[in-house]
């Protein structure tokens, strides 16, 4: 099955409320992650992603930290953002949709000067985001009940 969709900053209210939709059914629905963790105070300065169908129905999303509110997760280095809350929703899922929200993230990264981009990947996604360039460090931790694994990948 081929799927034509784009993806693009939510410049609007309408399109950073589909991200939450997407973060929602994802997360808070498919993995139960509780709610109240899920939306945090980062949501409010951070940079979202969205990826969309031709019919305008939002299939993905995804989040750039940036300055302090990166900083506070990767160890205080400026220069490297933080990739977080990606999620395509399971009908979207082998479309590559995910590796287009990263490349959207990286490329909003780099529009703001920075070097790096750190993620918090959950372990069973690893070999995506090393495909995709990143090199896990650190110990592995848990996250929501989850397991997870710092990355970074250099811009």
């Amino acid at each position: 099955m081929s799927a034509s969709y784009a993806v693009r900053v939510a410049e609007d209210p309408a399109d950073r409320e589909a991200c939450f939709a997407v973060r929602k059914e994802v997360f808070v629905g498919e993995q139960q992650v509780p709610e109240d963790l899920e939306y945090d105070a980062y949501d409010a300065d951070a940079v979202h992603v969205l990826a969309v169908r031709e019919d305008g129905v939002p299939i993905g999303a995804g989040r750039l930290l940036y300055g302090e509110a990166a900083a506070a997760k990767n160890g205080g280095d400026p220069g490297v953002g933080s990739l977080g809350r990606l999620a395509v929703l399971k009908s979207a899922r082998g479309l590559g949709v995910g590796i287009a929200l990263v490349r959207g993230i990286e490329d909003a990264a780099r529009a703001r000067g920075l070097t790096a981009v750190d993620l918090h990947a959950q372990t069973h996604a690893l070999g995506f985001y090393e495909r995709l360039g990143y090199e896990a460090y650190g110990p592995e931790y848990l996250e929501a009940g989850i397991p997870h694994q710092a990355m970074r990948r250099s811009l």
